[in-house]
């Protein structure tokens, strides 16, 4: 502080920042990516946290494989009668049983010691999990209509309220507060493997601890747990392990970016509730399994759960996975993305002190250049918010509008819609300065110092809320973001600007995906799942409250118009 207090230090160390700041942002940028890259490598093996479920010494006794496929006929039988078909959640602590034929039904079967019971709306039916006496919780056996819309309709109405446009009937009854849930989706009653999904809605996660519990009762009995479609990497530093590893950290980090739920599981966790989805998977020809073993396992895990005495607390809620058997916690992998927004904390301090030296040194303006102030920023500021707001709301509301006059279906209206007000929006800023004189060099700085700010805001709230999103807007923004700048040869900056626009790099995404799963798209595909992902993140919006489609139309769009401004600013 004595050395910053003096003048001369204070003038020598912005000249050094000053000289040095390309370097150093070169290095931090290189630096946030390198971080990232070493973290599967870097990555401590899972531990159980909760006392109460710190071992796997319970017992057993599921008949579930019988009794299970006996259910199942039966829930065919419904389903020709009434032709519905639907998908299963089961939430609670027993052993559910898992249809391949479904019909939408609820039951809540009561411990023998409880005295509640539940039967909301649906066809129920009557089934007690286990003549034990250690049951001490009810057991809620949901299986819905329309898959996430059936899920979601009936939370709403369990827990009486409306946090969408679906309107549900109410439940006659309830079994108090849910502790934790998994959702089972199977299709055979003979599986190679089972597949976790921990992807929750806006990028939420359920605590680690119940995904370490479902994998100790797997490891238990044998049954093949994969993550992300991934077989377990083989342990121990190698090549071939820590490329698998990074594969399944990319592909949780694409997953988690989306802010969709990664199955019925990523409802729940919106209402505090710790849940799974636990997928079928029959292409591990090697490995088979009936639902006796995964009824053991289910009925161990609802064993440890029906221990607890609160809500499961102790372990993460924030990380990432490379596997099932490590895991990156918020501590590790934030310094990544506090790399990438160095970059923009040094450019912005580089443009104010820039600024501040041109004012301490000022006379009168330079030809050409007026003492408009701030004044100048008002126009790009406006079209570039105006730009990404007419984005968010224009397309849904005018899809009846285009579907009456042009031969296009409604959801080819809202993608079309996109796609054009996207690229109007690039070719309005660029010139709105000039509707006041000039501005200068003066001008551009000033409102690229505005960009890098309401960047680094944007990135920095993100990094909370869902890590995975802001890392990747960081990557690709960050480099124009710290690059642009009008005069010379703009061709390679307006390229870098074009890649790096949240709508390209969305479709960057898609093939990367593709790629990752190990089934490479072609560009056809890819289009063709891209404009899914536009649809899809619309739908997911209004359906569930996802936020990447706000995020990317209110936020990041405007962010990336206002650095598109600066390069084309005369």
């Amino acid at each position: 502080m004595g050395l910053l207090s003096d003048p001369q230090c204070r003038r020598a160390l912005a000249r050094l920042l000053l000289s040095l700041n390309t370097p150093l942002c070169v290095l931090s940028y290189l630096s946030g990516l390198t971080w990232f890259l070493l973290l599967p490598a870097l990555a401590p093996r899972t531990y159980l946290s909760e006392n109460a479920m710190g071992s796997t010494m319970v017992g057993e006794g599921s008949d579930l494989g019988a009794r299970a496929l006996a259910l199942a006929r039966e829930f065919g039988g419904h389903k020709r009668k009434a032709g519905w078909s639907v998908a299963p959640t089961f939430s609670g602590c027993s052993e559910p049983p898992a249809p391949p034929a479904r019909r939408r039904c609820c039951c809540s079967c009561p411990a023998p010691r409880a005295a509640r019971t539940t039967r909301p709306w649906g066809c129920c039916w009557p089934w007690r999990a286990s003549a034990e006496v250690y049951w001490a919780k009810d057991l809620i056996f949901l299986v819905t209509e329309h898959d996430l819309l059936g899920t979601q309709a009936w939370l709403e109405a369990y827990h009486d309220v409306n946090l969408t446009d679906i309107h549900s009937g109410g439940v006659p009854g309830r079994a108090g507060a849910i502790q934790a849930a998994l959702a089972l989706e199977l299709s055979s009653d003979v599986v190679t493997s089972v597949d976790v999904a921990v992807e929750g809605l806006n990028g939420q996660l359920p605590n680690l601890d119940l995904l370490n519990l479902f994998h100790s009762f797997c490891l238990k009995s044998g049954l093949l747990c994969t993550f992300q479609g991934k077989l377990p990497p083989p342990e121990g530093p190698s090549g071939p392990g820590y490329a698998q590893s990074l594969r399944t950290l990319g592909l949780m980090v694409l997953g988690q970016a989306g802010g969709g739920p990664g199955g019925a599981h990523g409802l729940f966790l919106r209402f505090r509730i710790e849940a799974l989805t636990l997928r079928g998977i029959n292409s591990f020809r090697q490995h088979k399994f009936d639902l006796g073993v995964l009824g053991r396992t289910l009925e161990g895990m609802f064993r440890k759960l029906n221990n607890l005495l609160e809500r499961l607390h102790q372990s993460y809620f924030l990380y990432l996975l490379p596997s099932l058997s490590r895991f990156v916690s918020i501590g590790s992998y934030v310094p990544a993305l506090a790399l990438l927004l160095l970059v923009l904390a040094l450019r912005a301090l580089d443009l104010w002190m820039r600024l501040s030296r041109s004012e301490e040194g000022e006379g009168d303006p330079p030809p050409g250049e007026a003492r408009g102030g701030l004044l100048w920023l008002v126009p790009p500021i406006l079209v570039s918010w105006g730009a990404g707001t007419a984005l968010y709301l224009l397309p849904v509301r005018g899809q009846a509008v285009a579907t009456q006059h042009f031969p296009v279906g409604e959801a080819e209206a809202v993608v079309l819609a996109l796609i054009g007000i996207y690229v109007a929006g690039m070719a309005l800023p660029h010139s709105t300065h000039r509707a006041l004189s000039g501005g200068g060099q003066r001008g551009w700085m000033s409102l690229k110092l505005v960009a890098l700010l309401a960047l680094a805001l944007l990135l920095s709230c993100l990094a909370l809320l869902n890590f995975s999103l802001g890392f990747l807007l960081g990557a690709t923004l960050v480099p124009p973001a710290a690059a642009v700048r009008p005069g010379g040869n703009r061709l390679p900056l307006a390229i870098l600007l074009v890649l790096s626009t949240p709508g390209l790099s969305l479709f960057l995404a898609v093939l990367l995906e593709r790629e990752l799963l190990e089934a490479p798209a072609g560009l056809g595909e890819a289009w063709q799942r891209f404009l899914g992902a536009l649809g899809q993140g619309l739908l997911q919006e209004h359906l569930h409250g996802a936020h990447l489609s706000p995020l990317l139309c209110l936020g990041a769009y405007p962010c990336w118009l206002l650095l598109w401004n600066v390069l084309w600013w005369k």
